[in-house]
């Protein structure tokens, strides 16, 4: 159902959306080393998967619930007024992971209904295994539904013992990517067999 490539890929880069005020338009941001991404066709319209995925805590619902690996912890969300879902807006998460303590700063970088959205993270990320990233999702529709793809791109903490041992970021990016395909997916296969029965 997805398929995860392991290559490296450099960073897609900030982009504005056409009459972004220059007081929001973000700097171009440096590349990201490692890259993850998962992909899979979803039986709905690329406005209605936009729609769903364009909402942070449904993007991510499995960050705001106890899992393996976060440890047992979770993450809860703090949104200025656009709600991550303008360019320029700030989306942040707070939270524990294996009693410690976590909090990123989002910005939304690129969103073009019904299409794509990026965002990234700005300032220092107080993570245990990842550094700065950034992410995304790609919607191709056809006839049929649509082709979803959501990627990371990301670095390693730049302290910590953490940077040394790359395959637990790899491990997590993974994780992550897969699961906001999988959720996207049994969201819109129960909507359609729910309006087929």
């Amino acid at each position: 159902m997805s398929n995860v490539q392991p290559s490296a890929a450099p960073s897609r880069g900030a982009e504005v959306q056409a009459g972004t005020p220059p007081s929001r338009a973000q700097p171009e941001p440096a590349r990201l080393p490692r890259h993850r991404d998962a992909h899979a066709f979803v039986p709905a319209p690329a406005r209605a998967v936009f729609a769903r995925l364009d909402d942070q805590t449904r993007l991510a619902e499995h960050m705001g619930r106890p899992s393996a690996m976060m440890g047992g912890g979770r993450m809860t969300y703090d949104f200025d007024e656009d709600r991550g879902q303008a360019v320029g807006s700030h989306i942040r998460m707070g939270g524990e992971a294996f009693g410690l303590r976590l909090f990123v700063d989002e910005v939304v970088t690129v969103r073009e209904p019904p299409r794509r959205k990026l965002w990234r993270t700005t300032g220092e990320p107080r993570l245990i295994i990842m550094g700065a990233y950034e992410m995304g999702f790609e919607i191709d529709e056809d006839s049929h539904g649509c082709d979803l793809q959501v990627w990371i791109d990301y670095a390693l903490p730049d302290r910590g013992w953490a940077r040394w041992v790359p395959g637990l970021a790899a491990l997590y990016a993974r994780w992550c990517v897969r699961r906001m395909v999988s959720d996207a997916v049994r969201h819109f296969s129960v909507a359609s067999g729910a309006r087929s029965a």
